[in-house]
This record gives structure tokens, C-alpha cells and sequence, in this order.
């Protein structure tokens, strides 16, 4: 499947239906009076993070997503059907941006995760609401309430526990098909791959995912070489793999090599400075041990940890994939033990309202934040407020 990490998509819920006028009609029961049902709600749309899916290309060519509007109310006090949910699955991983603003309303990185992307119009009170003691058979009933439209943009930040990166040619491609079973495009010339691939890893009752990021170049953090399109899905990685060509063909000094790469990421992100690195030294057979093992010291006073393997001959492939599958194991544990809490500037919000995590899958709608009175921390006037609902 074609992979594609960001597109515009439009969603319009669902008008809700509108109120009857009826009356009560029964033999013996000349006036009955007024007994029209309310009209239906509209359909949501939803955003939901779906582990099964890595990719937004089904939205390119389906970007109008329309929930159905709610039926009208009936006599005899009928309430007219509400519509159904739009369940729109999206890769984990994806942010959620208003596309006028920019900004972020969610950011989906939990499996199940929702996001109310659009809320379906309430129906029309029927005109049994209208009855008073001087209008005993009004003909009056609300229309249902529109829908609610928005363009937003989408853009798939990938999910993984490694990232391999860089330069062109390094042999990032050949080391995650020896390591899993993703088969990528493996050529003997710079940018064979234009798009990440991700691997599973499987050690012993172990797994872990890999993603192979195209290469990076000079410039990468100002659009070089699509750059800029890569470095975001390094972003979210436990650990980075840095793939040092051990006998560059245009006779580059590979520490040299290394610096530059490292430049672009913290020229990107300063972020990209706290991830931990582990340096690979590719490509380990086209060089005998003595040179490898000046290389490595060379790198290993950058104070990260070295190793050289060779994807072609398996030279340190085994005991090399079962040490970082224990140190993601170790990353994964102590990541269960402080998981931390949504950040609010994540959670999904609309104009004059807050949505509040009920649990891990789920937001609710909370009072407004300039007229809720409750002791939880109110904005006190500023407007939209996020809350946690035990």
C-alpha cells in the first residue's frame, strides 16, 4: 500500500431532525392535544487511532466524510432516530490541525484513542413543548439544528521504537530487511528509499518496532532532499540508530559524516539531543578489524555506544539485535512505569466548550469555562478549559 503521511480531509456532521407538529387523535378523545416527538440528533464525526493502519491514503482520494442527518420527530410522541456515528480510523500516531489556524486540536498517539471531530446537530423540539394553558394546540415545532463543518489537516507522525538514520547509501534499508520481515527497495544508488518503511523485530517472546527513514543530506532540516518530510518521524522514537558507512565510496571521513547528520537533527529539533543514540558502523566487511577498531574508538569519544556489523555477512547482526531488543524492552518498562497524563494543549476541544478524558478511549463534553462554577481549576474567563473527569 502506498504510504502517505499527510493529508486535507472535510467533515461535516449531521443536521439534527426536526420537531413534529401532531396531535392526539383516539376515538372518545376529541381533543387530545399536541403530541409531535422531537427530531433525531445528527451524526458525529470521530477520529479514531487505529494500531492497523500506517498510512492516510485512503483519505487522498476520500477526503468528504459526511455523517447523515437525524430523522424528523413522529406523532404519538415518537422521538425520531438519531444518526449514526462516523467512525473515521486513522493510523496511530496522527496529528489532528485545524487547517485555517494551524493548530493543533489532537494529537492520536494512543491505540483507540477518539478525537469528536465534528459534533451532530440536536433535534427540534416537537410541539408537545409548546403548550401552555392559553395555546392548548399549538402548531409550532423547532427545526433541527445544523451540523457542525470543518477542514482539517492530517499528518501521520510514525510510531516506532527505533528509528534508523542516515546519510544515503548507508545501509539502512539492508539492515532492517536481515533484522524483520519488511522488504524494502534495496539498490545500489543514494535515495533507493523515498518513504519509511517500518519492521517488526521479533527476540525470542520479544517484539519491537523499526522504521527506516530515508536519507538525510545537508540541508535536510530546511527541505533538502525532502528533509524536512523525514525528520518528523524520528520525532517520536525510543532510540536512534545512526548508520555510519564504514568506507564512504566518495571517500568521506565518516565521523564527519556522523556530525553532519547530527547537525540537521538538532538544527530540526533541539529535542533530537536528549533521544539516546546508538552508533552502527555499516557495511563492517569491506574493512579488516584493525580499521574498525581505530574507527570505533574515534566514535565511541562522542560518549554514545559503537558497534559495527555487517547486514551482508551477519558479522555482529545476532548479539548486536539481541542487546537493542533489551534495551527497548528496558525503555518500554520504564515507560510503563511513569506514563504520564495527556498534555491538555492535546486534548480535543471546540469553541465555548472543553472535552474531558473519561477514560483512556473516550472525551466528554464539560460545561462551558466561563459559566462552570466547579472547584477544578477554571480558566476564570479565558475561554475554553480541558478537564479530568474521575
Amino acid at each position: 500500500m502506498r504510504f502517505l503521511d499527510e493529508v486535507k480531509i472535510y467533515v461535516c456532521s449531521g443536521e439534527g431532525g426536526s420537531g413534529s407538529v401532531s396531535f392526539r387523535r383516539e376515538k372518545f378523545i376529541p381533543f387530545g392535544g399536541p403530541d409531535g416527538g422531537d427530531g433525531g440528533r445528527g451524526g458525529d464525526v470521530i477520529l479514531q487511532a487505529d494500531p492497523q493502519l500506517n498510512t492516510l491514503i485512503d483519505y487522498r482520494y476520500r477526503p468528504h466524510i459526511k455523517a447523515r442527518n437525524g430523522v424528523s420527530g413522529m406523532g404519538r410522541s415518537r422521538t425520531g432516530p438519531s444518526a449514526e456515528t462516523v467512525l473515521v480510523r486513522v493510523p496511530v500516531g496522527t496529528l489532528v490541525r485545524d487547517e485555517f489556524s494551524g493548530a493543533i486540536l489532537c494529537d492520536l498517539s494512543r491505540p483507540g484513542q477518539q478525537y469528536l471531530a465534528a459534533r451532530g446537530g440536536d433535534g427540534g423540539r416537537g410541539n408537545q413543548h409548546f403548550k401552555t394553558s392559553t395555546n392548548q394546540a399549538p402548531r409550532r415545532a423547532d427545526p433541527g439544528f445544523p451540523g457542525e463543518e470543518r477542514t482539517l489537516r492530517l499528518e501521520l507522525k510514525l510510531l516506532a521504537d527505533v528509528g534508523l538514520i542516515g546519510l544515503p547509501n548507508a545501509g539502512k534499508s539492508t539492515l532492517i530487511s536481515k533484522i524483520s520481515a519488511a522488504r524494502p527497495k534495496i539498490a545500489d544508488y543514494p535515495f533507493t528509499t523515498i518513504t519509511p518503511n517500518l519492521g517488526v523485530v521479533k527476540h525470542d517472546d520479544f517484539s519491537f518496532v523499526v522504521a527506516d527513514i530515508p536519507g538525510l543530506i545537508e540541508g535536510a532540516h530546511e527541505g533538502a532532499g525532502l528533509g524536512h518530510l523525514f525528520l518528523k518521524h524520528v520525532e517520536r522514537c525510543r532510540l536512534l540508530v545512526h548508520l555510519v558507512e564504514a568506507d564512504p565510496l566518495d571517500g568521506s571521513d565518516p565521523v564527519a559524516n556522523f556530525h553532519l547528520i547530527e547537525m540537521e537533527l538538532t538544527a530540526y529539533s533541539e529535542a533530537f539531543a536528549a533521544k539516546p543514540r546508538w552508533i552502527v558502523i555499516s557495511k563492517g566487511d569491506l574493512i579488516d578489524d584493525a580499521k574498525s577498531r581505530r574507527l570505533e574508538r574515534r566514535l565511541a569519544k562522542l560518549g554514545e555506544r559503537v558497534t559495527t556489523l555487517s547486514s551482508v555477512t551477519g558479522k555482529n547482526l545476532q548479539d548486536w539485535q539481541g542487546k537493542l531488543a533489551g534495551r527497548i524492552r528496558s525503555a518500554q518498562e520504564e515507560a510503563a512505569l511513569h506514563p504520564g497524563g495527556t498534555p491538555l494543549e492535546d486534548a480535543p476541544t471546540r469553541a465555548g466548550q472543553a472535552l474531558a478524558l473519561r477514560d483512556e478511549e473516550s472525551w466528554d463534553i464539560a460545561e462551558d469555562a466561563d459559566t462552570d462554577d466547579r472547584d477544578d481549576g477554571d480558566d476564570e474567563g479565558k475561554g475554553v478549559e480541558c478537564v479530568w473527569v474521575p
